[in-house]
């Protein structure tokens, strides 16, 4: 239950603040290319050209990253239940001036040296905002309770930002204000320690560990302490040596890819070359998902080669301008360790081979080529992530004509990991990103694929159980064995027909076997009511 409670904390963290990252990367970015403006070409004031560029890039930064307070005051009020936009001004509030003249009124500021101040703009920093919002979001469904609707809009509001504000700036800003200085000293003691050991130790464990995080998804509840560091240090010293975490698991997938290769395995061959790219950027979640987890071993061997370029981040104090990108886009908001900023990222782009080197050779040494021959039994986890990403490429490519009961992913080369799933349909294939309906165009409700029928006869995609028939007749799911569910579209909108033209041959609950008639569609009806008869699989989770 405990476990259960944390990792709620840090998935809620992670819901306010990554609708922030797109502002949060551009500000970083530009950031980082202003420095390094100000490095390589030291007299950019005196040329109208660099200075114009220089001051366009410290705009873009400074909007987000200056008012940062405001937009994750926004977001938690919205994740809470309350208004946004009082999440939003209690934010602002947070770092204006005039809480230091609240503070010297209440004798709080020390104005000698502001920073150790009990109360002073900006103390507290994202933290206190993300408690401030819940206590907005709580006063306001309060006294919605009670506020009569004809003044709701006018009353509500002010009493709820008079309510929470006194005792915002009174005890929670000075409050968190503590307790953000308090995780600052620990990580100070450990990433800036003047003992090199002790920041060597730091950095591989941090790095070494990250991979559980971001595979249990609670890697974004640390945006929370990057926040912390940059408002107090200004500078973040944490997120390069995690950033290594994605740069183990790029080392480790080329161990296995020349193991697959060795033995034959092109599916894993293909499943690494469509990842690699995106890890090499620092999109690491692909390879986790697709290869280096459902095997185990190459996941905790990733992380120990990480681990190695973590130490190294930590020994020569790399340091960043933001978070958010990493791999080799990172390197360009590595530019606030000490030395100057292209000092810093060199060094870590020489942490980045560390740990690519690191990870190729632990994984080469701990895990067997047998072992990716695939002659025993895949685990389900493991036939899922397989077939997932099987199906991820498959979506992906040019279309092509395929014939009904056609394999459309397979996951392994003998019958025990076989586990395809077929064409419902024969006719032209429709890759993802062209199937004229957003929803399934974005992906947002999983990796899929249309086919432009030939016949109105739809077969079963794979053996499994029926799930589901939508009321309108237009659309089934079902259950393969290994547990994914198989979401089957006949026609785009053809909901909108409630059934005309559509007949299932199956019930729900029944089991069915691949290639199994599951529906009859009337195609022309379909076309005659203006709609398209493609059908479209989708792999949704």
């Amino acid at each position: 239950m405990k476990r259960y409670r944390i990792r709620s904390a840090l998935r809620v963290i992670g819901d306010i603040f990554i609708p922030l990252l797109p502002g949060i990367i551009c500000a970083g970015l530009c950031g980082g290319f202003a420095t390094l403006i100000a490095q390589a070409v030291p007299n950019y004031a005196e040329s109208s050209t660099w200075a114009f560029i220089y001051q366009i890039l410290r705009l873009i930064n400074t909007a987000m990253m200056t008012f940062l307070t405001a937009w994750a005051g926004y977001r938690a009020a919205e994740r809470f239940g309350g208004t946004p936009i009082l999440g939003g001004m209690l934010g602002m509030i947070t770092s204006l001036d005039g809480i230091n003249e609240i503070a010297s009124i209440m004798g709080l500021y020390n104005s000698a040296v502001p920073l150790d101040s009990v109360l002073c703009s900006g103390k507290g920093g994202v933290l206190a905002v993300i408690a401030g919002a819940l206590l907005i979001a709580y006063v306001e469904k309060s006294i919605r309770t009670v506020m009569p609707k004809s003044i709701d809009i006018v009353f509500t509001p002010l009493l709820t930002m008079i309510l929470c504000v006194v005792p915002y700036i009174v005890f929670i800003m000075p409050l968190f204000g503590y307790a953000s200085s308090g995780i600052v000293w620990l990580f100070s003691r450990a990433c800036l320690s003047e003992n090199v050991f002790i920041r060597a130790i730091s950095g591989y464990l941090a790095a070494a560990f990250f991979l559980p995080l971001v595979a249990a998804g609670m890697h974004h509840g640390l945006v929370a302490l990057y926040s912390v560091q940059l408002s107090e240090l200004g500078f973040v010293t944490l997120y390069p040596a995690l950033a290594m975490a994605g740069a183990g698991q790029v080392g480790a997938a080329l161990a296995l890819w020349k193991k697959a290769k060795k033995v034959g395995n092109q599916n894993l061959c293909s499943v690494i070359s469509g990842a690699l790219p995106a890890g090499l950027l620092g999109v690491g979640e692909p390879l986790i998902y697709g290869v280096t987890l459902p095997l185990g071993k190459p996941f905790l061997t990733a992380g120990l080669g990480a681990g190695f370029g973590g130490a190294f981040i930590m020994v020569t104090q790399v340091a960043s301008t933001t978070w958010g990108p990493s791999g080799l886009l990172g390197a360009f908001v590595m530019t606030a360790g000490p030395g100057g900023s292209l000092r810093s990222v060199l060094l870590y782009l020489t942490a980045l081979f560390i740990s690519y080197a690191a990870g190729y050779l632990i994984t080469n040494a701990l895990y067997r080529q047998e072992e990716l021959s695939f002659e025993t039994t895949l685990t389900a986890e493991q036939a899922a992530a397989w077939r997932s990403a099987s199906f991820q490429r498959l979506s992906r490519k040019k279309p092509r004509h395929i014939k009904a009961g056609e394999p459309l992913t397979v996951t392994g080369s003998t019958d025990a990991v076989n586990l395809p799933l077929y064409a419902p349909v024969s006719g032209e294939t429709v890759p993802m990103k062209q199937i004229p309906d957003i929803m399934f165009s974005s992906g947002v409700i999983g990796n899929c694929i249309g086919i432009l029928p030939e016949s109105g006869t739809i077969l079963a995609p794979c053996d499994g159980v029926v799930l589901e028939i939508a009321d309108t007749s237009h659309a089934l799911t079902f259950r393969s064995g290994d547990g994914m569910e198989i979401l089957l579209l006949v026609g785009i909108d053809t909901f909108t027909l409630n059934g005309d033209g559509l007949r299932p041959l199956v019930v729900e609950g029944e089991t069915v076997s691949k290639g199994q008639p599951v529906m009859e569609a009337d195609l022309e009806r379909i076309r005659q009511a203006g709609l398209s008869p493609m059908v479209i699989t989708v792999l949704s989770s």
